[in-house]
């Protein structure tokens, strides 16, 4: 984890003298909670930073979610080759006050653009991408009846940016397809008695109210494998992208019930720095 938090912060305040600026301000989106491109919650088409197709790039990131009964940490880095490969890393902190203990997790991740762009084809830019998960500890996922800990997800995501949509302002969406066995995100462990639908639908829109300043909304829906009650989750969020070299993302979140835990509402903040 020193590791990562130490690439985090060269990466931010190393300024932008020989970042990648292939793309449009924004575009590449933000930094979601398993290491890849995207919103808070929802992995996007979009690779992570602004590299072209002859260019590469390097961000990281570190985010916190702080709901009724928990709280969730997450620093990670991600590479972006010739925007064609994104790869990441990134290390999460699960802290359970009732329990007096944190689970931590580890996921590396993957993505492929397929076709497209968001911005420049008529079509919604496509990428594939896969994430891999590895609990340090199983001892609370095994208490509630997880079957391992360790699994992988595989994603399919759309991505447009409509410049002018709605009413002059630029109008963004994504929809994303998801196969897995994780149990919150696999904090609490993968796959269970229950066995729910492993496929699950992830969405965002957002709407720019100028080059610098985003709002929008994310919904995730998410497996009951535990028979926990687990519900879907969504949230509500601005973004604000001063230049190339920085983003700041800010949400209200409602995580609905977590581990039996109905309510879990709070708010979520995410800093993103591009090289």
């Amino acid at each position: 984890m020193k590791r990562v938090n130490s690439l985090l912060l060269a990466v931010v305040f190393s300024g932008s003298v020989m970042a990648a600026d292939g793309k449009i301000l924004a575009t590449p989106g933000v930094s979601q909670v398993e290491g890849s491109a995207g919103g808070g919650i929802v992995p996007w088409a979009q690779l992570a930073g602004y590299a072209s197709e002859d260019e590469w790039s390097i961000s990281g990131f570190c985010s916190r979610a702080d709901v009724s009964d928990y709280q969730l940490d997450v620093c990670g880095v991600q590479g972006n080759v010739f925007d064609t490969v994104e790869l990441s890393v990134a290390e999460q902190r699960f802290d359970v006050p009732a329990l007096n203990t944190t689970i931590k997790q580890r996921i590396y991740g993957a993505k492929w653009r397929v076709y497209g762009d968001i911005v420049y084809s008529s079509m919604p830019q496509v990428s594939i991408g896969w994430q891999h998960k590895s609990l340090d500890d199983g001892t609370v996922a095994s208490l509630v009846g997880a079957k391992a800990l360790s699994g992988n997800d595989f994603y399919i995501a759309a991505s447009k940016l409509h410049l002018g949509a709605i009413a002059g302002y630029n109008w963004f969406w994504n929809v994303a397809l998801r196969h897995s066995e994780a149990n919150q995100l696999g904090l609490l462990g993968y796959g269970g008695a229950k066995q729910d639908n492993r496929w699950q639908l992830e969405a965002s829109s957002a709407v720019f109210i100028n080059p610098n300043w985003a709002v929008g909304v994310e919904y995730r829906q998410k497996p009951d494998n535990l028979g926990l009650g687990e519900t879907h989750w969504q949230d509500a969020f601005i973004a604000w992208f001063p230049n190339k070299s920085i983003s700041v993302t800010a949400a209200y979140l409602d995580l609905g019930r977590i581990a039996g835990a109905p309510d879990q509402t709070g708010w979520y903040v995410s800093l993103t720095g591009y090289y």
